[in-house]
């Protein structure tokens, strides 16, 4: 069971109502749609909250916007640094962009083609470091210390977990009726902005973490009380790779009811069944969080209070030339 969102995290719910003012100008404020077929799956109403139509293509735009917003001119006119091989990198170069400040991109050498294009497309500069953990923070290190950027990482910093609260709001605003909200959940940067201010508008409300079977380390870590490490994840499932990191951790820890694992299979079955049916266009990550919509787990005699469920579709970022089916 969760706790009431009280205690002292990386950010609140003021702080996240003062982001979506912020960064309100700049973001989409994205759609709810809903489905006939998965409803008919779950054997309950779903709300899907459409962040793969936000600019960029996923919800990273959000956290990216309010943390460069909030630099002061000072360190603004150094630029902002990040390392990713994906969605936060597209992020962080166009909201960088629209403040007319250098974004300066750690990418790894195996990144995809196509988010490496869509990177600079944006303005951001790429610098190619090996795939590894140690040389992508080397890396960033290095171009910190070159250019004098300041570091925004993926999830991990309560601007940028604030930003990505700033979903919930929209969400409960559009349906206050929810009983709960699925999130798919990797670093933890979305689902602890989401848990903080949807515990903090609606205690009763129960957040649920969707996590690959494959980079289950956020189950593990709820399950043993500390951050578990992620061993070598393979998941297809790109953006949910990463272990929690000491800020969003406590939050999944005391905010979120449950974590539920997917499989591979139903990942790929239900993206492809959100492309079939819904028409939009979801990326794997995104996908996990349908897979548990849709899942047996959903339906358990245990959920039947969960009758109008949230589901954040977190992104859309697809290589179309490699399709898992």
């Amino acid at each position: 069971m969760s706790t009431p969102a009280t205690a002292p995290y990386a950010t609140d719910l003021n702080s996240i109502r003062a982001a979506h003012r912020r960064i309100e100008p700049f973001v989409h404020r994205t759609p709810v749609t809903t489905n006939a077929t998965l409803d008919g799956l779950a054997e309950r109403r779903l709300w899907f909250k459409c962040e793969l139509l936000q600019r960029t293509g996923s919800f990273k735009f959000r956290g990216a916007t309010n943390a460069v917003r909030m630099l002061d001119d000072s360190a603004a006119a150094n630029g902002v640094v990040t390392h990713s091989s994906g969605n936060h990198a597209q992020a962080l170069a166009l909201a960088a962009r629209m403040r007319g400040i250098a974004a300066h991109l750690v990418m790894p050498s195996n990144s995809a083609a196509v988010k490496k294009a869509a990177v600079a497309g944006y303005g951001g500069r790429i610098i190619e470091c090996e795939p590894t953990l140690e040389a992508r923070e080397s890396t960033a290190a290095r171009v910190i210390a070159e250019t004098g950027g300041t570091m925004i990482p993926p999830f991990n910093h309560p601007n940028v977990m604030a930003g990505q609260g700033t979903i919930a709001l929209e969400l409960l605003d559009e349906c206050p009726h929810l009983d709960a909200i699925i999130v798919p959940l990797g670093g933890g940067g979305l689902i602890s902005g989401i848990a903080i201010a949807a515990k903090a508008l609606k205690p009763s409300i129960k957040i649920i973490g969707a996590e690959p079977e494959l980079a289950g380390d956020a189950a593990a870590s709820k399950r043993e009380g500390s951050i578990q490490p992620a061993m070598k994840p393979v998941t297809i499932a790109d953006g949910l790779r990463t272990s929690l990191g000491p800020l969003t951790f406590p939050v999944v820890r005391d905010l979120v009811d449950e974590v539920v694992l997917v499989s591979e299979a139903d990942i790929v079955s239900h993206m492809r069944l959100a492309w079939e049916r819904m028409k939009l266009t979801i990326e794997p990550s995104a996908a996990v969080g349908v897979a548990v919509a849709c899942s047996a787990w959903m339906r358990a005699r245990e959920n039947a209070d969960m009758q109008d469920v949230g589901v954040v579709l977190c992104g859309g970022n697809v290589d179309l030339a490699a399709l898992p089916w």
